[in-house]
């Protein structure tokens, strides 16, 4: 791993101005903690509240991107970095926009033979009772383009389905609404070609949402995640391909659920998951025997431009 003063003047990008702020000053906080610790001439930028072209007026030489959601996740951030030749960590913006996307995510896996749960594209006046019995009951309503399950609802019943639309479309236009699969939620991280081990996740009665995600200490989180090694193996490679349908790199952690016949459904990727003290990733690399200070440095090491 490099020295801590090869990295240069280095730039933490967190806060920005999508509806997964708060979480983004957590993660970008903690990020920003350890690379100072370790020696790293480090320092935070709030895109929200300074012009990002600052950074080049200021000498950074590398970003590490600490920003969740729209306008930080999904291409735009990235393009502009490359426009000034800093480094970045994560995704290009070819990849970051696509995962950003889950209905282009959705279309390019199930292309490449990526099992994804059924879908359709909501729109308003859309027959209620036709969508719930062609995908099933309950399913689930979402913004396209948000994280952090924000506008996210599980619908039980057709009657539900217009709120929940209504929900989802105030977070973005383009809405899904989503097979309900049955089964164990997992979580598998990578960072570059390493797959971390899985995670699976016990939320309270199921329920995986914004608050079990972050802030309850209800949630559990089980890591070695139970499965036969060869079985966490098979996962972890079709993980890494999905990945790499996408053009991901640098470091990333993409949710599925696996099913009790054992067959696994890939429901979307992060490629900026969070780093706050509920998150998943550090939690995997933990358990891989990378700390958390190490495995900043060594996704700041991953930096690239384009």
């Amino acid at each position: 791993m490099s020295g801590p003063r090869s990295f240069g003047k280095v730039a933490v990008l967190m806060g920005g101005a999508s509806g997964e702020r708060e979480i983004s000053l957590l993660s970008g906080g903690a990020v920003l903690a350890a690379l100072q610790a370790a020696g790293v001439d480090a320092h935070g930028f709030d895109p929200s509240q300074r012009e990002l072209f600052e950074l080049k007026r200021e000498g950074f030489a590398r970003a590490f991107i600490a920003l969740h959601g729209r306008g930080g996740e999904d291409g735009t951030v990235q393009g502009a970095l490359e426009v000034m030749g800093i480094a970045y960590t994560g995704s290009g913006v070819m990849a970051s926009a696509l995962a950003m996307d889950k209905l282009r995510t959705k279309m390019l896996w199930v292309g490449c033979g990526i099992p994804t749960p059924r879908w359709e594209v909501l729109k308003p006046g859309c027959d209620w009772q036709a969508v719930a019995l062609r995908l099933g009951l309950p399913l689930i309503v979402k913004p396209a383009r948000e994280g952090s399950t924000l506008g996210l609802t599980r619908v039980l019943h057709a009657a539900d389905l217009p709120d929940a639309f209504a929900l989802a479309a105030r977070h973005d236009a383009l809405v899904l609404a989503e097979e309900f699969v049955a089964g164990e939620e997992l979580t598998a991280g990578f960072v570059g070609e390493q797959a971390l081990p899985l995670i699976r996740i016990e939320a309270p009665q199921g329920n995986y949402d914004y608050h079990n995600k972050y802030f309850s200490d209800e949630t559990r989180y089980h890591c070695p995640c139970g499965l036969p090694a060869h079985e966490e193996q098979r996962i972890q490679a079709l993980v890494m391909r999905a990945a790499a349908v996408l053009g991901c790199q640098g470091w990333g952690r993409t949710d599925l659920i696996r099913r009790s016949d054992g067959s696994v459904a890939l429901l979307e990727i992060n490629t900026s998951p969070g780093m706050t003290g509920h998150s998943l990733v550090p939690m995997a690399a933990k358990a891989a025997g990378l700390d958390f200070a190490p495995l900043v440095l060594r996704i700041l090491e991953l930096a690239h431009v384009g």
